[in-house]
């Protein structure tokens, strides 16, 4: 039996809780490619194994690591190297690639697989000149993947294909199933140097009007998130979704809407999800 690696980075917002759920949608629809808009964590993909995947991400940091991984990452770092001194040396050299127009290379790559998970929360973020610029994080020790781990994800990658842009430069086919996980309308949106603001949550939900196969978006349920989403004719399904990454240390759920287009609806725990 093949064991499917988890996720390779700390990823805030990361919806490997929401696998199971979402799972009940896909089972039924395991024929059709699977596309995901903003991949992020890559949680959902590995979650559900498709045969074959779309994978998109405006950070391009973050794709570079994954076409890294598919193609093989040769890498071993230790917990010897969690140092003040050589995060923040390692910090300089990342961001230093990226000024040169360097950041599609295999040491980038490495570099931002170190950065993540060393620096503070696992957070990503970067200011308005592209730069990386997250603290190091209160860690004692830190647990890196070695050469073997890396390795493991080669196989499993194979078949998707990795892309770096806007959602909307995403080439649909008419049957894929879309799996959108947008950054939160919250405040905090400068996960990339763009920022994903509201017009664009509005021009998300046009783009997705115009495909004819199954859709599940999903979000942070607030008022106007809601409201939109309602008025795009979604059916609405809430959920208590787990903080695993806070900068302010709350660990309370998150009210979280799933909402669904052109498809059935998954047979729930009525104690776990409330539909609308």
């Amino acid at each position: 039996m093949n064991i499917v690696p988890k996720p390779p980075l700390k990823w805030a917002g990361g919806k490997r809780w929401l696998v199971p759920e979402l799972k009940k949608m896909w089972q039924t629809h395991q024929h059709r490619r699977l596309v995901e808009p903003f991949c992020g964590g890559l949680a959902v993909t590995l979650g559900l194994q498709p045969d074959t995947a779309l994978l998109n991400d405006i950070n391009p940091h973050l794709i570079n690591f994954y076409l890294h991984l598919q193609q093989g990452l040769d890498a071993t770092i230790t917990s010897e190297e969690f140092e003040k001194d050589i995060f923040y040396a390692r910090r300089d050299r990342f961001n230093g690639y990226i000024l040169n127009g360097q950041e599609n290379t295999r040491e980038s790559a490495v570099l931002f697989y170190y950065l993540n998970r060393s620096c503070f929360n696992g957070l990503c973020r970067f200011n308005r000149k592209g730069l990386f610029n997250v603290p190091i994080g209160s860690y004692k020790r830190v647990k890196y993947m070695v050469k073997e781990e890396f390795l493991a994800y080669q196989s499993v990658l194979s078949n998707w294909h990795f892309q770096t842009g806007d959602f909307e430069d995403v080439e649909l086919q008419s049957d894929d199933f879309i799996y959108a996980d947008p950054p939160y309308d919250v405040d905090f949106t400068s996960y990339a140097q763009e920022d994903f603001l509201w017009d664009d949550q509005k021009r998300l939900i046009k783009w997705l009007a115009q495909h004819d196969g199954p859709v599940v978006l999903s979000n942070q349920a607030t008022d106007r998130i809601i409201k939109l989403y309602k008025e795009a004719g979604y059916e609405l399904m809430f959920l208590d979704a787990p903080r695993r990454i806070s900068s302010d240390g709350d660990r309370s759920p998150a009210k979280e809407v799933l909402a669904l287009r052109n498809i059935e609806k998954p047979v729930s725990d009525p104690t776990q999800m409330k539909l609308f």
